[in-house]
């Protein structure tokens, strides 16, 4: 939720929030209410819950959708449910941090005013916060992977105590208590009985409806209207799919790999999705972030330490920095980095421009009113 990305310590404060959430599920799995719809007696026995299906946008130009929607289907009211949770500051210790809080619209759900996460107290993380687009194509998520179901995800934002702070229980009785949320329960599962597994699924469809696919690059692979690319447009896609798709691959511009990108270790000392794993060949990986919107989604890298364009293509032009588990596309025929001209370079970030999707940004469905 807001701040997303941060990690408590360097240590894997997510693997804790996954198992507490395993375990809130499991103690609700005989005693929660079956939302299955019910005839209401005072009708005839006609039925009371009847949520209003949703489609998933899959566009043509993507692979298939990851996310399993038979055990959470998108329903109206799901996602009306979650949008209020996603903008509800109430889910902080001290109620002023939501998820939207970091997770802005208009930087396509990233949060371009600060380099590191900026949570509670005006305390600060350790990395940087990514946009929330295309979660239905994601298995893992954070920059080290460390959950690994997006029904997870929301318990460890809301528990970090750099970013809403609150615990996972206290946030569930804030929600029962209020006196908005009982008839959006009801409306989206049946029951106004708020739990756990309702909180968060709700939170996932609301989520899952954040599809980013109508860019100008989308219309132009498409071949519908307004999908015209300049010469330097079309020069910067030929010099992208030779030197930065093997990472930033298919119509998602990510193979959901972790990579060491050569950064040098800065002041943090963050050792990646080795936190996770503790295998030596993960140290210094982060996972590779999809280029969709990234005009939008300053400062880049997992410590936000480049705030433009120019200054990532530099990096991979003469900054990188060898290491045990630098990755090999970054070293080839013995040299380090991506070969780039200047003119090359302004293709390139022509081309990564035509990514930026408008729609998305300016969709008033995904706005808290």
């Amino acid at each position: 939720m807001s701040k997303w990305t941060t990690i408590l310590t360097k240590r894997s404060y997510l693997s804790i929030s996954t198992l507490l959430f395993a375990l809130a599920v499991a103690c609700q799995t005989n005693t929660e209410p079956d939302p299955t719809p019910k005839p209401d007696p005072g009708t005839g026995g006609g039925v009371v819950y009847k949520p209003t299906p949703i489609t998933l946008h899959q566009p043509g130009n993507f692979p298939d959708v990851i996310y399993n929607l038979t055990n959470n289907p998108l329903t109206v009211e799901g996602v009306a449910l979650g949008k209020a949770l996603f903008y509800d500051p109430q889910l902080s210790r001290d109620s002023t941090v939501s998820c939207a809080f970091c997770h802005q619209q208009f930087a396509a759900f990233g949060h371009s005013d600060h380099a590191l996460s900026h949570g509670i107290d005006s305390k600060f993380g350790t990395r940087n916060v990514p946009g929330l687009q295309n979660l239905a194509w994601e298995r893992e998520f954070f920059w080290d992977g460390g959950v690994t179901s997006l029904d997870e995800l929301a318990m460890t934002p809301i528990q970090n105590p750099v970013e809403m702070d609150l615990k996972f229980a206290d946030a569930l009785s804030r929600v029962q208590k209020s006196p908005k949320y009982p008839a959006m329960f009801k409306a989206a599962f049946g029951s106004d009985t708020v739990t756990t597994a309702r909180f968060l699924k709700s939170i996932s469809q609301f989520l899952l409806t954040l599809v980013s696919a109508d860019s100008r690059y989308d219309k132009y692979v498409r071949k519908e209207a307004g999908g015209e690319l300049t010469s330097d447009e079309l020069a910067g896609l030929n010099l992208f799919q030779q030197k930065c798709a093997t990472c930033h691959a298919t119509d998602l511009f990510t193979d959901r790999s972790y990579r060491n990108n050569g950064l040098p270790v800065s002041a943090i000392n963050d050792q990646g999705r080795y936190v996770v794993t503790l295998n030596e060949a993960d140290r210094l990986t982060f996972k590779v972030p999809s280029l969709r919107n990234v005009e939008r989604t300053f400062p880049y890298m997992h410590d936000g330490r480049f705030t433009t364009l120019e200054q990532v293509l530099d990096h991979y032009r003469s900054g990188v920095k060898d290491s045990p588990t630098l990755d090999s596309v970054l070293k080839a025929n013995g040299k380090l980095g991506i070969a780039l001209t200047d003119t090359e370079k302004k293709q390139v970030i022509a081309f990564l421009k035509t990514l930026t999707d408008d729609t998305f940004i300016n969709n008033r469905a995904f706005s808290p009113n």
